[in-house]
């Protein structure tokens, strides 16, 4: 699992026109190059009546799944551009379709190349952008009484607060860096006068926006 790594947020759709002719973005996470095809097929079938429907994904740790498409537009002018701005936003997992619908003026091999790399860029900033940090997740179990104290002291302090679950006794779920767990450790019993039973949890991912 990578420490930390940028996709998108999830599925967005953006449209620009240029030259009278439509090009709408499709974007989303795919995690598997079966996802992927299978976000392209769906667009293509809403999209039937488009006079191209071009892609491109990028998926896996080291980026080890690239796929172009270019539908029928001259070779290299359209998935090509598509891939081009996921690798230079360093997109992980992410599949984007981009539809087109002529609209009677031709564009050229450039034009081309400038339009769908415009529409992608366009499209992942509308769709918008995350950082997923991978986390452990620490568990802090104490008494009501110290419910209140601990509450404040995370929601101003440097950790991500992730849920608070009301049992016999208080399990406060917090996000914290691996490198930090034995420093909020500390901390907590501290706090707590060494009341608090602390322990790890599981490793998940933390998504947080960016702009890129």
């Amino acid at each position: 699992m990578l420490p930390r790594y940028y996709t998108v947020k999830g599925y967005g759709e953006h449209e620009i026109i240029i030259q009278k002719s439509r090009f709408i973005a499709y974007v989303e996470r795919a995690e598997s190059e079966e996802e992927a095809q299978e976000f392209i097929q769906k667009i293509k079938k809403q999209n039937w009546d488009a006079t191209h429907n071009c892609s491109a994904y990028m998926i896996g740790e080291n980026d080890q799944i690239q796929k172009a498409n270019d539908d029928g537009e001259p070779s290299g002018t359209a998935g090509v551009p598509i891939l081009e701005v996921l690798k230079k936003k360093q997109l992980k997992d992410t599949v984007v379709v981009i539809t087109r619908y002529f609209g009677g003026i031709k564009l050229g091999a450039g034009g081309l190349i400038r339009a769908y790399g415009k529409s992608t860029s366009e499209g992942i900033d509308a769709t918008g952008i995350v950082e997923r940090k991978l986390m452990q997740v620490m568990h802090t179990k104490v008494d009501y009484t110290w419910l209140g104290k601990l509450e404040n002291e995370l929601r101003s302090s440097i950790y991500a607060l992730k849920e608070i679950h009301y049992l016999d006794t208080v399990e406060i779920e917090t996000f914290v860096e691996e490198e930090q767990t034995a420093a909020f450790t500390e901390w907590m019993i501290e706090l707590t006068n060494g009341q608090g039973e602390i322990t790890e949890g599981a490793l998940l991912y933390l998504e947080e926006d960016v702009e890129k």
